[in-house]
């Protein structure tokens, strides 16, 4: 397989939500603090940004890293992603799990994040510690993960996390914030 044919394009996914938003390069920079000249690189694929810098972009287009992320790729109905794939190796790392548009995202998280800050996803999450520990405030309550742990949240639970211990990885399963989940009303 080519890996330049499919190396990540996450840049004309920024591309395409900011025209859909129809927004100049000048707002979004105003809005997430970048220049002007690194949003027109990555939107190029002559940059990449870090997954910090992405986020700050997804902020400023009023949508998620993973949205971005999982538009970058087209979706495909069997994909292998290996362990040593590395689309973004910033620290911390942040690792998709499955490319594509997709019902489902998944991201591996290793390393700490930006503790403060606060998510709300439209659909259910799910994460599992497979090394380490976090602590999770969500609803008002902290929960005290360990490896091997799991935390299960319905969509709309405002909540945030971060690492307590070197070297935590930590796999988050959710449902993408574009699909209509619907309730079971069979219980």
């Amino acid at each position: 397989m080519d890996d330049n044919k499919d190396a990540l394009r996450v840049g004309a996914a920024v591309r395409r939500r900011r025209r859909a938003l129809e927004l100049t390069l000048a707002v979004v920079a105003e809005r997430s603090g970048l220049s002007v000249p690194f949003l027109s690189q990555v939107e190029n694929e002559r940059a990449r940004p870090s997954m910090r810098s992405l986020q700050r972009v997804a902020d400023a287009l009023g949508t998620t890293c993973v949205e971005l992320l999982a538009a970058a790729d087209p979706a495909r109905s069997v994909d292998v992603v290996r362990s040593d794939d590395s689309e973004f190796t910033h620290e911390p790392l942040v690792r998709p799990l499955v490319r594509g548009h997709h019902q489902l995202h998944a991201m591996e998280f290793s390393g700490d994040h930006d503790a403060g800050r606060e998510f709300q996803h439209r659909n259910d999450e799910l994460m599992y510690v497979a090394d380490g520990a976090v602590e999770v405030e969500a609803e008002g309550r902290a929960y005290r993960l360990g490896r091997g742990d799991t935390l299960y949240m319905t969509g709309g639970v405002r909540h945030r996390w971060r690492a307590t211990v070197p070297d935590t990885r930590v796999l988050v399963v959710a449902v993408a914030d574009h699909i209509e989940a619907a309730e079971d009303t069979q219980r």
